[in-house]
């Protein structure tokens, strides 16, 4: 973030990365809403977008390469920001992505640091993205469920983002915020609490959770970012008897164009959700546990 005056900050981001569904226009999709999410989470809005692109031109047909680009564009335009160009680069394997840039008032903008004691977090997206990416790749996945996180990943966050912005606009506290990628639910979690100095707690049975995710947990379909996050911070997190055996997993799933992860007092925390309840939003979204004193960075599971 660049503070250009006292009424407008710059915010500037990157994000790129391999396929991760088969379809070309879908992967555009997905990996413009992951890197247009950062500006979201911040509290800013997109304005500006710039292609990333690496192809293998000689054995890739170029109807796939402009479909990707295609599902990104319709990304970028759906934020109401603007595609004004790119650079591309021959490469092995095909990898796409965008640079984002966008703006925000520099007393408006979330970070994950600066939840307190008693605020209420809100998580926007259900969890499970990698667990079932990795059932699909095994052809383990029926067609409605490789549908359905597509249809997850590649939806914006504006529309949470939209309801912080109004909370905060009619005078609503949000103390932090952020999003749910590569570390999964309890890493990013931990991240917010340690740098705010404060512990957090989360209720397993308000998560949500893609159909099916818990079933594959117990077929051992799971990706191998999860055992890595897993391996890092599961020290952060304490269960209560039972409840890490079919959970924990689901928590340390690393994410691909996650939703928001907001703490907020229960006031602003009520109205948030009640403007994304009014605003139609059509993904699974709740209120998941609370930030409470303790051990900064610690997570405690109920």
């Amino acid at each position: 973030m660049y503070r250009l005056n006292d009424e407008t900050a710059l915010i500037q981001t990157l994000d790129f990365f391999t396929p991760i569904v088969d379809d070309p226009y879908h992967f555009g999709q997905i990996t413009a809403a992951n890197a247009l999410s950062d500006v979201y989470a911040m509290g800013g809005k997109p304005l500006l977008a710039m292609n990333i692109l690496a192809c293998p031109i000689k054995t890739m047909e170029a109807d796939v390469i402009k479909e990707v680009i295609r599902g990104g564009l319709s990304k970028v335009e759906e934020a109401g920001a603007l595609l004004v160009g790119g650079h591309s680069v021959e490469d092995d394997e095909l990898k796409y992505g965008l640079s984002i840039t966008g703006t925000v008032h520099p007393d408006r903008v979330l970070l994950n640091s600066g939840a307190k004691v008693g605020d209420h977090l809100i998580l926007t997206k259900p969890i499970g993205t990698g667990i079932l990416s990795t059932a699909i790749k095994g052809e383990l996945a029926d067609p409605a469920i490789e549908k359905l996180i597509t249809e997850i990943m590649a939806t914006l966050n504006r529309a949470p983002a939209d309801a912080v912005a109004r909370t905060i606009e009619e005078g609503g506290e949000v103390h932090a915020c952020t999003d749910i990628t590569g570390f999964g639910l309890l890493g990013h979690l931990h991240e917010m609490a340690l740098a705010s100095g404060v512990s957090a707690r989360l209720d397993a049975d308000k998560i949500p959770l893609i159909p099916d995710c818990i079933d594959f947990i117990n077929m051992g379909i799971i990706p191998e970012g999860a055992y890595s996050n897993r391996k890092f911070y599961s020290k952060w997190l304490h269960c209560r008897e039972g409840t890490c055996d079919t959970i924990e997993m689901a928590l340390v799933d690393p994410q691909t164009s996650g939703g928001l992860l907001i703490a907020a007092p229960p006031e602003a925390t009520d109205t948030i959700l009640q403007t994304l309840r009014d605003s139609g939003y059509g993904l699974a979204f709740a209120e998941i546990g609370e930030i409470i004193a303790g051990e900064a960075g610690a997570v405690e599971l109920l």
